[in-house]
């Protein structure tokens, strides 16, 4: 995959140099990162390979949705490869700073996702499915312990949360400012508020993930 702008090499001075900006207690990563950032970098291809916005084998650190998502990848590489802590919490602090977003180390996210805009964005240690689309401010939360569960193809749009004992059925999307608090959502439909919070379901009329993804 072509690494814009540094290449590989460079990435790996690149992702140094942050990490001793950020923080700096003296301590070298690089033949650690070394070791796991093939492995980061294909997840990351194959993610966007599926991204119908992004050009295919193609990796720039400058585009904040994906080096944010690199972020992530390479901390959980790194977490589930060695069972190191340190670099991984490093890193899921350096894209909590960067971009805003708290996505940690040890969440499951899928093998294909897509952000649109990372600020804001907050994510418990929930199910998520394939091709899952997150926008700014959106929010997956526990509830008393309890996770939700979202299968495939679920769009958050912004200021959108799902919270609690929740199930979000396939190709389902929550409008914007849309919430569901222990409350399960069907599959395929459009989620509004309602009154006193209730959410509405409509049904949709075209495909949510086109615009997204390609086939």
């Amino acid at each position: 995959m072509l690494i814009a702008r540094i290449g590989r090499d460079g990435l790996l001075d690149y992702l140094q140099r942050q990490l001793t900006n950020f923080f700096p207690d003296g301590s070298e990563y690089r033949a650690l990162l070394n070791t796991h950032l093939d492995a980061a970098l294909q997840r990351l291809r194959h993610c966007i390979n599926a991204v119908r916005s992004w050009q295919r084998d193609a990796f720039d650190v400058l585009h904040s949705s994906q080096y944010c998502q690199f972020l992530y990848y390479l901390a959980n590489t790194v977490w589930r490869e060695s069972g190191q802590t340190e670099l991984p919490t490093k890193l899921f602090l350096l894209n909590k700073a960067l971009n805003g977003i708290d996505c940690f180390y040890e969440i499951q996210m899928p093998d294909v996702f897509y952000i649109g805009h990372s600020v804001g964005i907050v994510l418990a240690k929930a199910r998520y499915g394939e091709r899952l689309v997150l926008y700014q401010n959106s929010t997956v939360g526990k509830n008393h312990g309890v996770a939700p569960v979202l299968e495939d193809g679920v769009v958050l749009y912004a200021n959108s949360a799902v919270i609690g004992g929740c199930r979000v059925g396939a190709g389902t999307v929550l409008s914007q400012g849309c919430s569901l608090v222990n409350h399960d959502a069907p599959a395929g439909v459009l989620v509004f508020s309602g009154v006193a919070g209730k959410p509405v379901f409509k049904p949709q009329t075209r495909p949510p993930l086109a615009q997204f993804f390609r086939d």
